[in-house]
């Protein structure tokens, strides 16, 4: 079976992926143009693992996802305690934090269809 076709079979599971792939991406982006904080490598790695897992449909991206989850809610909770005069980023880590949430809740609610 393709990856395309594992992927049409549940399109919850492939915009989740696409989000963490879009994440993984973006703090690559932010790791390059800020002073280089390597949390955002460390995050960055964590995402796009998180979305090879979830688009190979195995069970360990779960326990990445969780572990995205905790990492990120640290970074965002700091970044927004660090930052507070600085309304755009702020605006943006608050939509960061909350689709982490999200989608970590949906993977952990669709844990029965990844595969060990």
């Amino acid at each position: 079976m393709s990856i395309g076709s594992k992927l049409m079979e549940n399109k919850g599971l492939l915009l989740v992926s696409v989000f963490y792939l879009i994440a993984g991406i973006l703090d690559f982006v932010a790791l390059f143009l800020s002073t280089y904080p390597p949390q955002l490598a460390i995050i960055g790695i964590l995402s796009l693992a998180t979305a090879y897992g979830l688009m190979q449909k195995r069970m360990w991206a779960l326990w990445l996802a969780i572990v995205t989850f905790l990492v990120t809610t640290t970074f965002a909770v700091y970044t927004l305690a660090y930052t507070l005069g600085n309304l755009l980023l702020n605006l943006a880590m608050v939509a960061y934090l909350i689709l982490t949430w999200i989608v970590t809740a949906y993977v952990a609610m669709k844990r029965k269809t990844l595969q060990s």
